[in-house]
């Protein structure tokens, strides 16, 4: 059959190549269910409580797999090998005849998601929301989202009939699956912010600090652990403040950020920002500047988000960028979204601000602090 169209075009080269990145991309899918299933069946932890390496047979007797399944986990454990997942090495056998023994071990990705070796520990609860079937299942109707104007706000309600917000509220389940993502993510931002000083100038001339949204305090504690000097506390809705612990150096406050926000000399809103439409953030702004004094008395709004294209986070590599590109399209889906800097600056001016420096010590993320 003669080839028609744009075929006439493309060398069999390319054709080849594109019809091969068009099948990555296509399952994509794919590779994030092989990380699902490696949480769910410990393959990270399994590999860091052997020694940082596991065979396929050490891997099957930790996690006690059943024997009839050992292919399947080689095609498994193949899939999240070339995506980067794991490293692999052959080791040669004691007899030179044998086959080559192929041994599984950590990479920087696979590290964070074993974290110590406990279940509570890395970004294994973090990455699990990220792939909860809840949260991916209203991207299948993405397309009829985009083309009916008259669908609700986000495809997330068009396909559950509610919002997530509300569905976390009546199921119990989806709400420690966010509040366990939320805390493993919160825990990963106080490590590398306490690492090497990074957050000294940052709090140094703060005196008192309230996290807005900061759910059981993980970094409102962090922070008044590196720095005494900063009295912390943690604004909450009531609900997430009843499941805090009692106690300790950090003060939970029930409340609404839309309503009021307690005086302290520092407002900290870390993923806050990017749940909430323009003139929400901009609400949420002005109760902040409510409750900071001027800048000359040092007080400023701590915001830690992404910025999208900023050009002082340019030495990206191709992969922040497209972790940036991939996260702001997920959080569509609940029609939350990430922003670019000039997305930024106009929120900061209608809410009244009078200017704002980015610090991208955060990889993906940065610290934007906004002053009054």
């Amino acid at each position: 059959m003669a080839l028609t169209g744009d075929y006439k075009l493309i060398s069999t080269e390319d054709m080849l190549q594109g019809h091969a990145e068009l099948c990555i991309h296509a399952y994509g899918f794919v590779k994030s269910m092989a990380l699902k299933c490696a949480i769910e069946l410990g393959i990270p932890g399994a590999i860091h409580g052997n020694g940082g390496g596991a065979t396929l047979g050490e891997l099957a007797t930790i996690i006690a797999l059943p024997p009839s399944r050992l292919p399947r986990l080689r095609r498994l454990m193949r899939v999240l090998t070339v995506s980067g997942v794991f490293s692999v090495q052959h080791q040669q056998p004691d007899d030179s005849a044998g086959c080559a023994i192929v041994v599984y071990g950590l990479t920087s990705a696979s590290r964070l998601l074993a974290g110590d070796g406990e279940a509570s520990s890395g970004l294994s609860r973090l990455v699990s929301l990220m792939v909860d079937p809840k949260l991916t299942a209203p991207f299948s109707g993405m397309s009829a989202w985009f083309m009916d104007d008259e669908q609700p706000r986000s495809f997330f309600e068009m396909h559950h009939g509610e919002d997530m917000w509300d569905m976390a509220a009546r199921e119990a389940a989806l709400s420690r699956t966010i509040g366990d993502g939320m805390t493993d993510d919160s825990r990963f931002v106080v490590e590398v912010l306490l690492r090497e000083g990074r957050a000294r100038d940052v709090f140094s001339g703060v005196r008192s600090m309230v996290d807005v949204g900061g759910g059981t305090g993980t970094i409102a504690k962090a922070i008044a652990a590196a720095f005494p000097h900063v009295e912390c506390s943690v604004l909450d809705l009531p609900h997430v403040v009843a499941e805090a612990p009692a106690g300790g150096e950090v003060r939970f406050i029930e409340g609404d950020m839309f309503e009021h926000i307690p005086p302290a000399d520092a407002v900290l809103l870390k993923s806050v920002m990017h749940d909430w439409r323009d003139d929400e953030c901009v609400k949420i702004l002005r109760r902040c500047k409510e409750a900071i004094p001027s800048r000359e008395a040092g007080g400023k709004v701590i915001i830690i988000n992404m910025v999208v294209g900023s050009e002082k986070s340019k030495g990206n590599s191709t992969k922040k960028e497209e972790a940036q590109a991939l996260y702001d399209l997920f959080l569509m889906v609940f029609e939350g979204g990430e922003r670019e800097e000039h997305e930024w600056e106009k929120i900061f001016l209608e809410a009244g601000f009078s200017g704002y420096s980015i610090i991208p010590m955060l990889g993906i993320r940065s610290i934007i602090e906004v002053y009054p």
